[in-house]
C-alpha cells in the first residue's frame, strides 16, 4: 500500500541554530514541503534583519531539498503598526509567548492585558497576520493550558478579525474553544495524539517524552485524536519537535522538548490508518494549513509505504520519540 501526499506542512517546528540547525534540518525539510518556524532562538528573533538572516540559514542547513520556512517574530509588547506593516512581507504570523512559561521565553509578555496590547492586535487584524500563542498560565501543571482559555476568549471577542492560532494543544476544554469562536484555530502535535502523562511518568521517568504542554489524560488525548483524524477545518498538524542534546534530556533539570521530526508523517499515518481515516491526512498534514495561513507551498509529493520500519536510536546525537520501537510506515 502506498500513500501519496501533496505538500505536507509542519505549522509548528523548532530548527534552532547553529550546529543543531546545520544536523536536523534536513530531516523536516526531506519530509515537508514547508514549516512555520519558531523565534524563540537566543537571543530571540525579534527584527525584521534576524529574521531574513535566520531564514537564509535555515535554506542553506536545508541544501537542494524543496522546503519553505514559512518565518515568525517573537512577540514584544514594544511593537508598533508600522514596524508590523513593514514586517507583513516577510512573516507568516507572530508568536506570542508568556513569559518563562517554556524553553527561552524569557523575554515573553508578562501581562497579557488586552488594552494594554490593543494597538498591536488591530495591526495584525488588518494586516491579516496571524497571531500564534503558547496558551498557559504559570498555575498548576495540569491547568495551566485550561487556566489560558480565558485568555483566549477574551482575545478572540475582543479582535474578531483577528486569525488565533491556539499552539499544540492538549486538553479537551481547548478543542470546546475551537467549536465557539470563527477565528480561533489549533495546531496538533504528534506526541499529544499518541501519549498522556502516563507515558512519560507512570512508570520510570522517560525525559525524552517530556514536553511543554504536558502531555495530560487518556480522555484529553481522545478528543484531539477525533477532531484531528476527522479532519476537522480549525485544527492543522504542528510537530512542535524540538531537539535537545542528550545531556539536556537525561539529567537533573530535563529541558522540555520531543523530537519527532523523522517520524512524523509515518507514525500519523499509523495512526489514521488505525482509525480508517487515512484519506483525511491530506487535509490534518497540509489542506488545512494552507487555508488557515492563506499560504502558497511549493509543490512536492512525498510518498508513505505500508513497509515496517524501526526508529533509529539517534538522529546525529538527538534521540527521537519512541527510539528504537517499530512503525508501520515508512517513507518511500
Amino acid at each position: 500500500m502506498r500513500l501519496t501526499l501533496n505538500s505536507p506542512l509542519d505549522m509548528h517546528l523548532h530548527l534552532r541554530d547553529g550546529k543543531m540547525l546545520s544536523d536536523i534540518a534536513k530531516y523536516s525539510a526531506k519530509n515537508f514541503a514547508g514549516a512555520l518556524i519558531m523565534p524563540n532562538l537566543t537571543p530571540p528573533i525579534t527584527t525584521i534583519k534576524t529574521l531574513k538572516e535566520y531564514k537564509e540559514r535555515i535554506l542553506k542547513a536545508c541544501g537542494e531539498e524543496i522546503f519553505t520556512p514559512y518565518m515568525s517574530l517573537f512577540f514584544q509588547e514594544s511593537y508598533t503598526p508600522e514596524f508590523l506593516k513593514e514586517a507583513k512581507p516577510f512573516v507568516s504570523a507572530v508568536k506570542l509567548y508568556p513569559s518563562g512559561v517554556t524553553t527561552n521565553s524569557e523575554c515573553g509578555v508578562s501581562d497579557i492585558d488586552i488594552k494594554k496590547l490593543s494597538h498591536i492586535f488591530e495591526a495584525m487584524s488588518e494586516l491579516d497576520i496571524p497571531l500564534c500563542v503558547h496558551g498557559e498560565t504559570d498555575g498548576f501543571v495540569m491547568d495551566r493550558e485550561r487556566e489560558f482559555g480565558a485568555i483566549y476568549e477574551n482575545i478572540a471577542n475582543a479582535f474578531p478579525k483577528l486569525t488565533i492560532i491556539m499552539e499544540h494543544i492538549t486538553t479537551k476544554e481547548s478543542v470546546s474553544l475551537l467549536r465557539k469562536y470563527d477565528n480561533l484555530y489549533a495546531t496538533i502535535t504528534l506526541h499529544h495524539l499518541l501519549i498522556t502523562l502516563d507515558d512519560v511518568a507512570g512508570g520510570l521517568l522517560n525525559p525524552h517524552l517530556f514536553c511543554k504542554p504536558i502531555a495530560k489524560t487518556y480522555e484529553d488525548k481522545e478528543a484531539l485524536v477525533q477532531i484531528a483524524i476527522n479532519a476537522d477545518k480549525k485544527v492543522m498538524f504542528g510537530s512542535d519537535s524540538a531537539p535537545h542534546p542528550v545531556s539536556k534530556k537525561e539529567c537533573c533539570g530535563c529541558a522540555a522538548g520531543i523530537f519527532s521530526a523523522p517520524i512524523a508523517l509515518s507514525a500519523l499515518a499509523e495512526l489514521f490508518e488505525q482509525h480508517d481515516k487515512l484519506t483525511n491526512l491530506q487535509a490534518f498534514v497540509s489542506d488545512n494549513a494552507r487555508n488557515i495561513y492563506n499560504i502558497t507551498t511549493p509543490n512536492k509529493e512525498v510518498i508513505l509505504q505500508k513497509k515496517e520500519q524501526t526508529i533509529s536510536k539517534e538522529f546525529d546525537g538527538i534521540i527521537p520519540m519512541f527510539a528504537g520501537k517499530k512503525l508501520s510506515w515508512s517513507i518511500e
